[in-house]
């Protein structure tokens, strides 16, 4: 039997009319009281899509006989599960068995992205839920990656580097942990020295966060847009450009003469950012979904497969 495609814009419009203006309302009034769920939403967004496809794996939760992908070392500081679940238990009330989480994900990171300040866009519908989730199967690009190692992971995705540089510009909207940055702060590789690549009066600054603590156990954390951290706009650019990259994975865009041309664009003119990034996350929620009678499934609890 030849693979009906299904994904579209307006794929609610007949089976859950509601579906898209109940997922809005929950991300609205979620955003009301936390404007960081814009950042945890496209990452989890993220992290879904660069692993196994946009099928909603990263939702699962572990069993005796599985460790799922929020257990692998990348997803241990994913959140905002409980907002899907919320978003889940609304629509399964409205319309039972339509609305997949994996279009949940990508819906609610629209929403929260557009009431930051970032674009609205349409979002294509109808992907369906995996039936596999494996700690083994993440494979990430690391906070320490060079563009050429980055560039890898994307170009196998289907994505470019002009789409690798608009994805990342996410990170105006993102917060980060000492943990990722810290020997770039004194010890940068093995130098005994903090990394000549970001400007002093930010490795001061990031020194006292990261510091603030009394219990080392606490892994303290900051905004990777140290100027408007809960805007979706263009100035994380323009903080890179200047030196101010707190992970060296964002620095290493402005600095690498592959990247800086479209670093220098984005910064330059935040329409051209946002245009770029539209297009950007519209191709990473189309990677490797599963779609209408081929394969997968709408889970009824967005944690646990359908028995």
């Amino acid at each position: 039997m030849p693979v009906t495609l299904s994904i579209h814009v307006g794929y609610y419009s007949t089976k859950c009319p509601q579906a898209e203006s109940i997922v809005r309302q929950v991300v609205i009034d979620r955003f009301s009281k936390d404007k960081s769920i814009a950042a945890a939403l496209l990452r989890m967004h993220f992290h879904d899509c660069f692993v196994t496809g946009c099928d909603a794996s990263i939702l699962i939760d572990s069993t005796d006989d599985n460790q799922s992908e929020k257990e692998a070392g990348p997803n241990l500081t994913v959140r905002e599960y409980s907002l899907i679940d919320e978003i889940k238990s609304k629509l399964e009330a409205a319309c039972p068995n339509k609305v997949s989480c994996a279009d949940i994900i990508a819906l609610a990171t629209r929403d929260a992205v557009g009431l930051a300040g970032g674009p609205n866009y349409k979002s294509h519908t109808g992907r369906r839920d995996g039936l596999v989730s494996r700690a083994s199967d993440v494979d990430l690009p690391g906070p320490s990656f060079t563009i050429s190692q980055s560039l890898k992971a994307f170009l196998a995705r289907g994505l470019t580097l002009k789409d690798m540089v608009a994805l990342l510009g996410g990170h105006t909207v993102g917060i980060t942990h000492c943990g990722f940055f810290n020997d770039r702060l004194s010890n940068f590789q093995g130098t005994g020295a903090p990394d000549t690549s970001m400007d002093t009066s930010l490795v001061n600054k990031l020194k006292g966060v990261c510091s603030s603590s009394n219990n080392p156990r606490v892994d303290r954390t900051t905004s990777l847009d140290q100027d408007t951290p809960f805007v979706f706009d263009n100035k994380f650019y323009n903080e890179i450009k200047s030196k101010k990259g707190v992970l060296k994975i964002d620095q290493n865009l402005a600095d690498d003469p592959l990247s800086a041309k479209w670093v220098s664009n984005f910064a330059a003119n935040n329409t051209i950012f946002q245009e770029g990034f539209v297009k950007a996350i519209l191709k990473l929620g189309n990677i490797q979904i599963l779609q209408g009678n081929g394969g997968g499934e709408v889970r009824r609890n967005c944690r646990v497969f359908n028995k």
